[in-house]
């Protein structure tokens, strides 16, 4: 029943399309940008060709100049849905100024009469306290590209996460262009240009779009609209760059090098006329530090990347316009090794007693663990406008990554200590996300109604090698040959156990998972009053099935006289499983070979079910004078079904695990200080608490230490951070000169991993040689942490601190231990819920300075910038041992030197 009624929607979807194709003829659209076209005439009903008409938003920063042509019409196409001061100037007649919003796809319209005056009119438009604020029940940052052009990014590899890291509120940072997006891992979705991508985009994923890119940005942190389903706890809507109307060439080449031996060039092309353009982008990068490490220092961590992203913008005629993305990267990085695995470190005396030799008599070595990822993308579109107050938007699109992780050389080599890897490990897999989508919008009067629908099907394929390289694995942890319950790990883990002759299993696995989506909604705004109401229904069938009916609706009351906006919103939403390593995760469990390989806690399959949540939101904006607005929201979530990843040894590979529940309050906010005498300022902040609930109902492995005793206490996962703030300084004493910019942020350090301490919910809790109270220096399960992972963690005992190569006194008396990088609970407090273990808080500073015209050209431009990351060098991790991320460090002080050639 379930099945054919699945199939009769997706047939009626299709027959959607194809009705739409043949009554409408041709057509195509921008999902996340509007229009704004006019006329400007003289009093007397004349047209006035060559006058300037400038767009402005104080907040975004995004600005755009234009001149009226010789019927005095003018056009900005790509204008991301905001508020917009419009002012027009020209030699004769005074200044007009007026203020548009495009809000949809349905071009906005205006006439401008000018007055006739003296002379020219020179004006500046400055923001007055109401420009500053959106009567908008949906909380959102918006950021163009005149801001982060000049912000300092921690990351290169992933300069598109940490540019939504630094700039919105809600976020907390996490190493390899990860981030937690209001207390949930991996719960963000990005649209370009209309186009749904719900699956990861970290840089040990996928590929991400290119930073150069991108026009501008919005990020959803409050309750999403209908149009936006499946991974939405944070939505960053992106707007790409085009050449439509850039009726002279403009470009960019641009070349850097700088710490790590980091290297990159750039080179992006503008052209188009009023009927046409493309945008191109060319990037590569390399570097000997692609990947955050798991020590301090760089121990082989080589990377590089190539971009490539065009963007096709065609008007076919005066109703028709069609709009094509296309984009291919490939990526290629090390593993980054600790000192154990940079050293081969003798590991239960494989490598020590055999005079540095594994078992076959060939030398081990460091281990070599590599990556390859090929990241491709297609998605055309086609708008169709059917009046003056309505556009239908259809669209397709195509997106495949390939990921490829390669073992060592030497399978030897990769055998870590026991708490971390065990075997060698490759992997093969391939992700196609394919789909349809269709909309229409409708603006009249009050109302701004959009329908709409997608269709996505994502074919998942994986093959993962495996053997056994640690030979105490059998006799020792299960006993072998002795024997065990069945199913027994001694019966089936022999054949691959490269110790003793085995050799490496294969598991392969596929399915497909189609989603289909229907929504509509309605943005009414009425005097002072904006009211959002929606409603979509998602249809998710992959390894099991689940519909959803989600109502949303949100209310935003603008006071005028105080310049204020209060809003309250609420929201119900699918929350689908991650795709990646899905099947493995999902079937794994009911594999002989795997099940004691990924610490399955049961023998069968554990498949996994989409979740609900029910949020609500409320907040408020409000603007101090002309040059400060603060908006802030309150989140309250709770969600049945909870997803995270469990790290599968020292590897990039991750798998999915699902919790009973999870409960997320906490709040965000921002500040924004708009362009006053060259100086602006943004400050975004949040505390999110991330409260889990056992027991495990998906995947396997990823037992927090609350689940070992039996228990059934909520945990707080590694998102929860009690508070984090970036603030952005930027300065410009004069338009043609230089520039500054400067980055500081704090973090209270999220929630650690295998953590040892004393009492509490600890596992480590034991006495020394005295009897007197100490801590035994393991992780959750008991097991000894080696020297290095004492190091990493900045563990001491008394005056004794770790080295990567000698360990600390274990046990360690009470009153000698602690870090110098993480929080460890006070005797007899630890308690996995209300006080755990955490990261050390940290403050990073990052620092910019540039010049965009250094020889004051005016069609050739000559630009350059010096950028140093973690100006003082703080010794600090992101995270460690983390059954969810495993351990790496914040970058150390890197700087780079950027030169630019701009026509």
């Amino acid at each position: 029943m379930q099945a054919s009624y699945s199939k009769s929607l997706y047939a009626a979807f299709v027959v959607l399309f194809f009705l739409a194709a043949g009554v409408y003829a041709s057509a195509q659209s921008v999902g996340n940008s509007g229009s704004i076209n006019g006329t400007v005439v003289d009093p007397t009903g004349a047209v006035v060709p060559q006058a300037t008409v400038e767009i402005r938003n104080p907040v975004s920063g995004f600005d755009r100049t234009t001149t009226t042509d010789a019927a005095g019409k003018f056009a900005f196409t790509n204008v991301p849905f905001n508020p917009y001061h419009l002012t027009v100037t020209a030699t004769g007649f005074t200044s007009a100024v007026q203020d548009v919003e495009p809000r949809s796809a349905v071009p906005v319209s205006v006439a401008i009469k000018l007055q006739v005056s003296g002379s020219t009119t020179q004006v500046t438009v400055e923001a007055e306290g109401g420009d500053l604020i959106e009567n908008d029940p949906t909380f959102h940052t918006d950021v163009d590209k005149n801001l982060f052009d000049k912000l300092p990014l921690e990351s290169q590899s992933s300069s598109l996460s940490s540019l939504v890291t630094l700039a919105t509120p809600g976020i907390s940072a996490d190493s390899n262009g990860l981030f937690h997006g209001l207390g949930e891992h991996a719960e963000a979705s990005f649209s370009v240009d209309g186009q749904p991508i719900t699956d990861q985009q970290s840089k040990i994923f996928s590929n991400q779009i290119p930073l150069d890119s991108i026009q501008s940005m919005e990020v959803i942190a409050g309750a999403p609209p209908a149009e936006y389903g499946d991974k939405t706890s944070v939505v960053i809507n992106v707007t790409t760059r085009s050449g439509q109307g850039v009726t002279t060439p403009h470009g960019s080449f641009t070349a850097s090098y700088g710490s790590f031996g980091t290297s990159t060039g750039a080179f992006d092309l503008s052209y188009g006329g009023q009927n046409w353009g493309n945008f191109i982008s060319i990037s590569g990068l390399n570097s000997g530090r692609f990947l955050d490490p798991p020590e301090f220092v760089v121990l082989h961590d080589k990377g590089n990347e190539e971009n490539l992203f065009d963007r096709v913008d065609y008007q076919l005629t005066g109703k028709d316009s069609v709009h094509l993305n296309f984009g291919y990267t490939r990526s290629w990085f090390q593993t980054p090794n600790t000192f154990d695995s940079q050293n081969a470190t003798p590991w239960n005396c494989v490598v020590v007693c055999n005079g540095g030799l594994d078992p076959n008599g060939n030398a081990v070595g460091p281990a070599d663990q590599r990556s390859q990822i090929k990241t491709f993308n297609i998605a055309p579109s086609w708008t169709r406008l059917l009046s003056s107050n309505s556009v239908f938007t259809l669209g397709a699109f195509v997106r495949r990554d390939q990921f490829n992780y390669y073992p060592s050389g030497n399978p030897f080599a990769d055998l870590g200590p026991v708490n971390l890897q065990r075997e060698s490990i490759g992997q093969n897999r391939k992700l196609t996300n394919a789909g349809l989508r269709s909309d229409l919008s409708y603006v009249k009067g009050s109302h701004n109604i959009k329908l709409g629908a997608v269709y996505q099907q994502t074919f998942l394929d994986e093959q993962d090698t495996l053997g056994i390289v640690d030979p105490t694995l059998l006799p020792v942890t299960f006993g072998c040959p002795n024997g065990n319950p069945a199913p027994d790990p001694c019966a089936v883990l022999p054949p691959f156990d490269l110790t003793t002759g085995g050799g490496l299993f294969t598991f392969n696995g596929h399915t497909d998972v189609k989603e289909f989506s229907v929504y509509a909604r309605d943005s009414i705004t009425k005097g002072n009053w904006s009211l959002n109401l929606g409603l979509r229904g998602d249809f998710y069938n992959g390894l099991t099935t689940h519909r959803e009916a989600e109502p949303r609706v949100g209310v935003a009351y603008n006071i005028k006289k105080t310049n204020t906006v209060v809003r309250i919103s609420y929201a119900r939403l699918l929350e689908t499983p991650f795709n990646e390593n899905l099947v493995l995760s999902s079937i794994g469990c009911a594999n002989a070979v795997l099940n004691p390989l990924l610490g399955c806690t049961v023998p069968g399959v554990t498949p996994f079910n989409p979740g609900f949540r029910n949020e609500f939101h409320a907040g408020i904006q409000q603007a101090f004078g002309r040059y400060l607005v603060f908006s802030g929201e309150y989140i309250w979530k709770y969600t049945h079904n909870g997803y995270d990843f469990s790290i599968l040894g020292n590897t990039p590979i991750t798998f999915p695990v699902e919790w009973e529940r999870a409960k997320i309050p906490g709040y965000a906010g921002r500040v924004s200080v708009p362009n006053y005498h060259g100086f602006s300022a943004l400050a975004v902040f949040s505390s999110v608490a991330a409260r889990f609930f056992t027991p495990q109902i998906g995947g396997a492995g990823a037992v927090p230490s609350v689940a070992l005793a039996g228990g059934s206490t909520p945990f707080r996962i590694d998102h929860d951070e009690k508070f984090n703030l970036t603030t952005h300084l930027q300065y410009q004493p004069w338009e043609r000169g230089p520039w500054f910019g400067f980055n500081w942020r704090y973090d209270s350090g999220l929630v650690a991993g295998q953590t040892p301490c004393f009492g509490g919910n600890c596992a480590q809790t034991t006495v020394d040689s005295t009897g007197a109270p100490a801590v035994a220096l393991t992780d959750s399960f008991g097991v000894p942490l080696t020297a290095d992972q004492e190091f990493e963690s900045g563990l001491f005992c008394g005056s004794q601190r770790a080295t990567p190569t000698v360990a600390l006194p274990n046990p360690c008396p009470l009153s000698q231990y602690g870090s110098t990088l993480l929080n460890v609970p006070k005797p007899n407090t630890e308690n996995d819920d209300k006080n755990p273990p955490r990261i050390a808080a940290r403050n990073l500073f990052d620092i910019s300075i540039g010049h965009d015209n250094l020889f004051h050209g005016e069609k050739y431009k000559v630009s350059a910038q010096l950028t140093v990351i973690n100006l003082t060098n703080k010794y600090a991790l992101y995270n460690f041992l983390s059954t969810f991320s495993g351990t790496h460090y914040v970058t150390p002080r890197a700087l780079t030197a950027e030169l630019g050639f701009h026509f």
